[in-house]
């Protein structure tokens, strides 16, 4: 057998990368009146109710977008855990939410990274507006200060319509879907951004998207 190869410098495997810290503000190109958001390094927070569609827009936002971009989805987070998975439908309980905090941490360490390596990201969450401390606050504190949370949130029959097309544990009955989009609409009059997409297909939405993210990089939400 042949001896391994002796280490060197550059090979792949000794690649030295930034470490990711907290998330700053982004800064718009001081020569462009409206920010380019498609070509700006950004970490953006989508949050939405279940069936509001946020993961499918925030994969096809991160597909089309002209610089290099992640996306990070705290359901699939959650669902690394096999053995043990704690589901909230049956039973919210210290499991459950424990799993959830860990899953935001988680998506916030790997968000601060992709950053801090050139690569943009947007996260999905259904953070709820009466629970600020352990959402909104949660994702400031896991990424930075510079995170862009955006609210997508259609009515209430596009949701249930949206919900009944899913399958195992993401589908929700359609009481609980009621009762979250009644949640969700806390977020009215919070100074977030809301974009509903009753009407729009995900091309379009992706687009509002881009209108959103760069009045975000030109004047922060205060969150």
């Amino acid at each position: 057998m042949a001896p391994p190869p002796a280490e060197t410098v550059g090979v792949t495997g000794h690649v030295q990368l930034p470490p990711g810290g907290p998330v700053p503000l982004p800064h718009p190109s001081p020569d462009q009146a409206v920010p380019d958001a498609s070509q700006t390094a950004v970490a953006v927070l989508l949050i939405g109710p279940a069936g509001a569609g946020k993961t499918t827009v925030a994969r096809h936002w991160a597909d089309r977008r002209r610089v290099p971009t992640a996306h990070i989805s705290l359901d699939d987070v959650r669902e690394w855990v096999r053995s043990g998975f704690a589901n909230p439908q049956s039973g919210w309980n210290e499991n459950s939410e424990a799993q959830y905090r860990l899953a935001r941490r988680t998506c916030g360490f790997a968000a601060r990274n992709f950053l801090a390596n050139g690569i943009s990201c947007i996260l999905d969450d259904a953070v709820f507006p009466d629970r600020p401390v352990v959402g909104l606050g949660g994702w400031k504190r896991h990424v930075g200060p510079g995170l862009l949370p955006v609210v997508v949130l259609p009515g209430l029959e596009i949701v249930l319509e949206r919900n009944a097309e899913r399958s195992g544990n993401r589908r929700l009955s359609d009481e609980e879907v009621a009762r979250i989009h009644g949640r969700m609409a806390g977020w009215y009059g919070s100074g977030l951004p809301i974009i509903d997409n009753s009407t729009q297909d995900v091309e379009t939405t992706a687009r509002m998207l881009d209108e959103v993210v760069a009045r975000s990089i030109a004047s922060p939400p205060t969150w």
